[in-house]
């Protein structure tokens, strides 16, 4: 019935937008009402393969030495079938399945049970209860922001074990990599499906669900604009941050184990990818309640983009630089590693410098100085799903004078150096900065689109003002 009630608003809201004659509509605020036949072909495409891509990489450092051909070279030469590759490959065992539960359980008790402190005695961190941006509906979410917090716990209780405790070795995730694959691989199907089935029958809330018709699109991007269990246990930002997120650095960690267990020592590389790693995961969670401003909240709806791609493409894939030092143990020059160094440090720098004036002046509403003068900025409206009309301002000053999104030219080139670390002898690591770029690029066409629909007018006149996406006078 909820379903059915929403395509007949939808349905109404298209109407009335082609009598008004407006290209401008908050039908399109959020993700698309209507499926394309290349939007589809993408959908299913991304349904079949991405889980199967995780598996191949994975599959080649465990049996390939991280080689990304010889197990196709192998399978088209005859030398070995599927069926042998398969058989090679550890199942899902009762330990993995057991290490997983308690993993998952123990972020979701740090996510409800432990009201943030960290926000108390941090100066500048920004932590607690926090309220996200308007939905397209018009409602206000809040949130408890305690990422850090739960970061900084579970990262003492890892180092107290390696060093004291020795309940388990610190190699366990690498020791166990490939079964608690399949764990997260349940994780990420019963979530997102579990998200499709809320959606239908017990929203959160029914004014924030789109509706296509098609089922494979809807369980890709998903139904819920913001589905919840009870007050508090927010889907989207728990599964965007944790425990995916919160695992990456441990899972670094692991490797490094791993890498002193075999080879007695730890490789400047390895060191590099943790440090430079390390520091982006933390400035994820000092800046939490940042995120709520994100394209991940504030547009995106809860599907198995997010729910399967935060428990299985996020741990697997971003971490791939440290799970191929551990086959490949590379020792860098010292220019090299000073380069690498300069490289990520340099990135991470306007990543969070860009996105640090675009948070100065939404707080201020543009009462502030950017690089010493009042910032520039071009007045803009939208209209909610309820009919509220908003006002807006778009910044053009500073590095956002520069280029729509240079936070992402800074992302890439952060993401560029942790491939660097990794020397040049194999394509596998340097699958990070291939599918960074072209998801960023991707993001900021969907941003853009997003805006477009969403501002109108105004996005023309900010588009005139700061005309290039990435690079200045590139692109």
């Amino acid at each position: 019935m909820a379903a059915q009630q929403e395509k007949n608003l939808a349905e109404e809201r298209k109407h009335q937008n082609i009598q008004n004659g407006t290209k401008a509509s908050q039908g399109q605020w959020g993700r698309a009402w209507e499926v394309d036949w290349f939007s589809l072909a993408s959908i299913l495409f991304l349904l079949m393969f991405a889980p199967l891509i995780v598996y191949y990489f994975i599959m080649s450092c465990a049996q390939y030495q991280c080689s990304l051909t010889d197990p196709l070279l192998d399978l088209l030469t005859g030398n070995k079938h599927l069926s042998d590759i398969w058989n090679r490959t550890p199942m899902l065992t009762y330990r993995a399945a057991g290490i997983y539960f308690l993993w998952v359980t123990f972020q979701v008790f740090l996510y409800m049970s432990i009201p943030d402190f960290c926000h108390k005695f941090l100066p500048g961190y920004v932590g607690g209860v926090q309220e996200g941006a308007v939905t397209p509906a018009g409602a206000v979410n809040k949130y408890q922001i305690n990422g850090l917090q739960a970061w900084i716990i579970t990262h003492v209780l890892w180092f107290a074990n390696a060093s004291f405790l020795h309940f388990f070795s610190p190699t366990i995730i690498f020791d166990n990599w490939i079964p608690l694959l399949w764990c997260a691989n349940i994780l990420g199907y019963a979530v997102s499906t579990f998200a499709m089935i809320k959606g239908y029958f017990f929203p959160t809330n029914a004014k924030d669900c789109k509706f296509t018709g098609n089922f494979f699109y809807d369980y890709m991007m998903g139904i819920e604009f913001n589905p919840r269990i009870g007050k508090w246990f927010d889907f989207k930002l728990f599964f965007n941050g944790r425990p995916g997120i919160v695992a990456w650095t441990l899972i670094n960690l692991s490797f490094a184990a791993k890498q002193q267990e075999l080879y007695g020592e730890v490789t400047n590389s390895m060191i590099l990818v943790n440090v430079l790693q390390g520091i982006y995961v933390l400035d994820f969670f000092w800046n939490e309640a940042w995120y709520l401003k994100t394209i991940d909240i504030c547009h995106d709806h809860f599907g198995w983009y997010l729910g399967w791609g935060d428990c299985v493409w996020l741990p697997y894939l971003y971490t791939l630089q440290g799970l191929y030092l551990v086959y490949h143990p590379v020792q860098l020059c010292t220019a090299h590693a000073l380069g690498v160094l300069v490289l990520g440090l340099l990135g991470y720098y306007i990543f969070r410098a860009t996105n640090h004036q675009k948070d100065l002046f939404r707080r201020t509403g543009g009462n502030c100085r950017i690089w010493g003068r009042r910032p520039q900025y071009i007045e803009c409206s939208y209209t909610s799903v309820d009919g509220t009309r908003y006002h807006s301002k778009l910044m053009t000053s500073g590095f956002w004078g520069w280029a729509r999104h240079f936070n992402y030219t800074g992302d890439l080139m952060g993401s560029l150096s942790y491939c660097l670390a990794c020397g040049f002898e194999h394509i596998l690591p340097y699958f990070y900065i291939i599918y960074m770029g072209i998801l960023l690029t991707h993001r900021c066409l969907r941003d853009e689109h997003r805006c477009s629909s969403k501002y109108g007018k105004d996005w023309k006149r900010y588009t005139a003002a700061v005309p290039y996406r990435l690079l200045p006078g590139v692109f």
